[in-house]
């Protein structure tokens, strides 16, 4: 416990230091955030004897993260991802020891850390950008949340065979108290869109959960306990934002098709 208060108290300024300043700063932590998740990600693809083509999927992630970072054109993200499916296979043809598997996990890998994780940089060049918070606060509001009710009133197992520790009745208090935390944020910073603020808050930890649980699936198919340990008490940078890879969409979305429509 106490590791994870340390590392909370140092990551946490860091952290709000970057949301608050946004731009190169905010660019830059999502960028070396990716970085270090992809290569987690990759150390525990060796556990199962799988090699997905690592070169690529960090010049790949480098050139999503610019990409959405400085352009607001969807079509260069499509014409990255048909360069590096057509790279992908000429390095197969190449290279016998690489198979449709790995081409599969590799782009798998960069979907699942830099293009959700980079949502919070759309998020970010919006009107009413300040829900970027929400992305945060949903999904450790959730952890929090759902630990506690956990502890006190769990008695129904969520997925024991993924988590065993999850609870039904932990999942329900995630989901309550992240509406709560969001409707308080709503009513002090955007009290013209509690709604969807209450929205945020319920879909948000709903997805935040799965997000944990996808993670869950992902260690337990490669044998692993954490990803990392760059984060002492709290495992590595997959652990801590397992679920926010899945929050961060998720807003980004509510926001631009409820919030900033009106």
């Amino acid at each position: 416990m106490l590791k994870r208060i340390v590392s909370a108290l140092v990551g946490l300024p860091i952290l709000l230091t970057l949301i608050h300043f946004g731009g190169m700063p905010l660019f830059i932590g999502i960028l070396v955030t990716s970085l270090i998740g992809l290569r987690e990600f990759y150390n525990a693809c060796k556990n199962k004897a799988l090699s997905p083509i690592k070169g690529v999927g960090y010049v790949g992630a480098i050139a999503l993260i610019t990409i959405i970072n400085f352009t607001e054109n969807s079509s260069y993200i499509f014409l990255l991802f048909f360069v590096l499916l057509i790279t992908l296979n000429i390095v197969q043809l190449i290279w016998n020891k690489f198979n449709f598997v790995d081409i599969s996990i590799t782009l798998y890998s960069l979907v699942y850390v830099p293009l959700l994780l980079s949502s919070i940089l759309l998020i970010t060049k919006q009107p009413n950008n300040i829900v970027v918070w929400l992305v945060f606060t949903t999904a450790w509001g959730t952890d929090t949340f759902a630990y506690f009710s956990g502890y006190f009133f769990g008695k129904r197992k969520l997925c024991p065979s993924i988590s065993p520790k999850k609870t039904v009745e932990g999942a329900i208090g995630g989901v309550l108290g992240s509406m709560i935390i969001s409707a308080i944020f709503g009513y002090l910073f955007l009290s013209n869109h509690m709604v969807s603020t209450i929205i945020i808050g319920c879909v948000g930890s709903l997805l935040a959960q799965a997000g944990d649980l996808t993670a869950s699936c992902i260690k337990r198919f490669t044998g692993i306990k954490d990803f990392g340990n760059i984060m002492p008490g709290h495992g590595g940078v997959l652990d801590r934002f397992d679920s926010i890879l899945f929050t961060a969409p998720t807003i980004y979305f509510v926001l631009t098709l409820l919030i900033n429509r009106g």
